[in-house]
Parts: structure tokens; sequence; C-alpha cells
């Protein structure tokens, strides 16, 4: 998985990009098809914004997070995107395997 981080008016320090780069290693044990990932931090007024977005294999996904802390702010830009790449993944894996909701039988 090739990670790009950029900074808009912050400059990324090596904690940054180390904080970052351990907490996406979180979306790679979920789902291991993630290509490639931008995430770009910056810094509105009193506002520090995280977004990221994944390059999957068939799909794109994007998500953003506002917080006073930037590292706060990263952990819920991680937690959508892990909330988002499950539900993806999820799609993908009942899709492959036929199991749709008009194939199930109830009992």
């Amino acid at each position: 998985m090739q990670i790009n981080v950029t900074g808009h008016h912050i400059d990324i320090t090596e904690s940054l990009r180390h904080y970052v780069n351990s907490k996406l290693e979180k979306l790679e044990r979920h789902f291991d098809q993630v290509a490639n990932v931008h995430v770009v931090l910056s810094v509105e007024r009193q506002r520090q914004k995280a977004e990221a977005n994944l390059h999957l294999r068939n799909n794109d996904v994007h998500a953003d997070a506002v917080n006073e802390d930037m590292y706060v702010a990263i952990d819920n830009l991680i937690d959508k995107l892990d909330r988002q790449v499950v539900k993806h993944k999820e799609k993908h894996s009942h899709h492959k395997n036929g199991d749709s909701l008009k194939n199930q039988v109830v009992e």
C-alpha cells in the first residue's frame, strides 16, 4: 500500500507521518486490496482537518474529519475509513459468493 501524506498550511512532521502510517495499517488488516492512499492534513483557523482518498481495486473511498486536535481528527478519519472499507468488503464478498438477500431461504 502506497501512502502519500501532504499538508495544506501545515508542516508534516515525522511524528504526524508516523502516526498516520501506523493508523492506516489498521485498514490493511481488514482489507488488503488497498492500492493507494492520499491523506491531506490542513489547518483553517482553529479547525484541524484530515482528509483521505483510498483507491481500491474497484472503487474509491473518501472521508474527512474535523477537530480542534489534529491527532483526534486523524483518529476520527481512520474510524470513518475503516467502516467504509469493511462495508465495501462485505458488499463484494456477498456479491462474489452469490449470497444475495433474494437467494437466502427463511426458515
